[in-house]
């Protein structure tokens, strides 16, 4: 460090004697990053910067110490290869019988598997409100009334992201008073209504007393009621001829009648585990060779396919995604692009907005969140079918939000807080209607008016109606708490 009158020793001191850690980048490319990068460099430079991205340099140098290990797995193959080899005949030829044989059992496990799913679901779609039900297994298990069956009915019109698209998901009332939204995997098996209760028109699953009462109820009604037993039918391995085959194949090799079987077997186990890890390790090898730049290919290829480039241009709706930072980056350009928020007042368009920015802390949140009628919930329901276009595309593209690249879908639960605050309800009034810490409320508000200014600078001319409005929205939130706690 460079001496300067102000520097204190002691402090420096301190910095050099603190404990170092480990600088791990968290880098990864966007749509936003994608735009900019080739606006400023072109596609050829932007890429060239990627591969020497420090991001890259870490991926590839872990590649070296991935690349020792496939050695000492392939020095360890051969001596696992000698130790499994067997006097009556060619035990690696018999292990690939045993092997096959397993697989075959394996396979037609999970066939069966999947069947009992299949029969799950469709006995899922069976169940009516005031069923009773026992949930077989998971961390609800025990009797259940079923309050809304969940039937994906958003899949027949289309309005993807409102329901689920994996079956139905019964939202029901448990016997400890909680109400949960249960899915397929809670439901291995097919389940049938063990009794039926009525559901009082007056029930209201955000009242503790209501929930209270109505479990009761079905506590009392449990006292006589038998649970069902799962029955297990013939196993399909019994019956298949390819077991039957390898079986009997195995039974007719030299090797079966080793005394040494079972100990060449072992070795033989373990060639096959460590053959299996060394391909694994080479895919990885693979996988993590320009990673960076094979990403930002992709992201390429999809804006292009949505004209936000052509070649090293950028488009006027690429130079509006590149004012536009955030998760959401794309969903929000072409909420934009679409027009989705004209003619939307400013509470109405703090609630959209709020979609973009909003996460829940549990992803199994068992009721729907409260929405602003008219046009904010037109509106957000558009919203969510420009994410499952998206969605879907990001799928054609391989781009994968496990890489931590893609558009998530969009979160409605801070929706009707948002609009309560903009339109100049009382801080204790929405608080009470979300169910929200004031922290969480605050933090969250600040993320809106972050996200309304980017739009009030990214909006087109023909949405000028937009802009406006996403800076009146800023000016209704940023009052009482938000503001005070922004001025802090």
């Amino acid at each position: 460090m460079l001496w300067q009158r102000a520097m204190n020793p002691d402090h420096l001191a301190g910095l050099a004697g603190t404990r170092t850690y480990p600088l791990r980048s968290s880098f990864k490319p966007s749509y936003n990053m994608a735009v900019n990068l080739v606006q400023q460099f072109g596609r050829h430079r932007s890429r060239e910067l990627l591969e020497t991205s420090f991001a890259q340099f870490q991926a590839d140098r872990s590649v070296v110490g991935i690349s020792r290990q496939v050695q000492r797995n392939e020095e360890g193959l051969e001596g696992y290869k000698t130790s499994m080899t067997c006097h009556l005949g060619d035990f690696e030829e018999y292990a690939r019988l045993r092997r096959e044989l397993k697989d075959r059992e394996t396979e037609l496990a999970k066939q069966g598997a999947a069947q009992r799913r299949a029969e799950a679901a469709v006995a899922l779609e069976k169940l009516k409100p005031g069923d009773v039900i026992h949930v077989p297994t998971g961390k609800y298990a025990g009797l259940a009334l079923v309050l809304d069956p969940g039937l994906p009915a958003g899949r027949a019109n289309g309005h993807r992201g409102f329901e689920h698209q994996d079956g139905p998901r019964p939202l029901v009332l448990t016997a400890e008073r909680q109400v949960k939204r249960l899915a397929a995997m809670d439901f291995p098996v097919p389940i049938e209504a063990l009794e039926r209760m009525r559901i009082p028109k007056s029930f209201n699953p955000r009242s503790p007393q209501s929930r209270r009462d109505l479990a009761s109820a079905l506590r009392t009604k449990a006292g006589h009621i038998e649970p069902e037993r799962s029955r297990r039918g013939r196993s399909q391995a019994a019956d298949d001829r390819e077991i039957a085959r390898l079986r009997a194949a195995l039974r007719a090799h030299p090797c079966h009648g080793c005394s040494d079987r079972e100990d060449h077997a072992r070795w033989a186990e373990r060639y096959y585990r460590l053959l299996r890890d060394t391909s694994q390790l080479e895919r990885r090898i693979e996988g993590r060779t320009n990673t960076i730049a094979r990403t930002f290919d992709r992201i390429v290829a999809l804006l292009t396919e949505l004209d936000y480039l052509r070649g090293n241009e950028v488009t006027e709706h690429g130079k509006r995604l590149a004012r536009l930072y955030g998760e959401l980056d794309l969903l929000a350009s072409e909420c934009l692009r679409a027009g989705v928020w004209d003619g939307l007042t400013p509470a109405e368009l703090a609630a959209c907005v709020s979609a973009l920015v909003f996460e829940a802390r549990s992803s199994d949140d068992a009721l729907a969140p409260k929405l602003p009628s008219g046009g904010a919930k037109a509106a957000l329901g558009e919203m969510v079918r420009i994410w499952g276009r998206l969605d879907a595309l990001e799928e054609d593209f391989r781009i994968s939000q496990t890489e931590g690249v893609g558009q998530r879908e969009p979160d409605l639960g801070f929706a009707w807080a948002a609009y309560m605050w903009a339109s100049g309800k009382g801080l204790d009034e929405v608080l009470r209607e979300v169910e929200m810490p004031a922290g969480d409320f605050v933090r969250w508000c600040k993320q809106v008016i972050d996200v309304l200014g980017q739009i009030a600078a990214a909006a087109p001319p023909e949405s000028s109606s937009v802009a406006k409005n996403a800076r009146k929205a800023v000016d209704a939130l940023l009052r009482g708490v938000v503001a005070y706690s922004s001025v802090g």
